[in-house]
């Protein structure tokens, strides 16, 4: 998700600095969008409440961007690179949820064996 958030606070600040395709509220967006993800990333990684609510917001908000910025930039929308976004998002946070049922589940039994 880091990653991913980093992509999308690069590619809003080139875009925004450098020869501006898109107005600067969607690249202004896509730089927000991408520190929300790179902090719920972060938050996820420490199991802090929340935290895949978080990126699951930003995940989506950047999916609307990109079918937006698709239409705008391509005038059309092709629905493969929606789909594989899409994917890679629900894959992302089925990561970051089951990695944090596993942790808990390891605690659980760590501190049972302590018993």
């Amino acid at each position: 998700m880091t990653g991913y958030g980093l992509y999308s606070v690069g590619a809003g600040l080139t875009d925004l600095l450098g020869a501006s395709r898109l107005e600067w509220q969607v690249n202004l967006a896509l730089v927000v969008l991408g520190v929300m993800l790179v902090l719920g990333g972060l938050f996820v990684r420490v199991r802090m409440p929340g935290s895949i609510a978080l990126s699951l917001a930003a995940l989506f908000g950047l999916q609307s961007l990109a079918l937006h910025n698709a239409g705008h930039l391509y005038g059309q929308i092709a629905p493969e690179p929606q789909i594989a976004r899409a994917v890679f998002a629900v894959t992302l946070i089925a990561l970051a949820y089951f990695g944090k049922l596993a942790e808990v589940d390891r605690r659980s039994s760590a501190d049972d064996s302590q018993k």
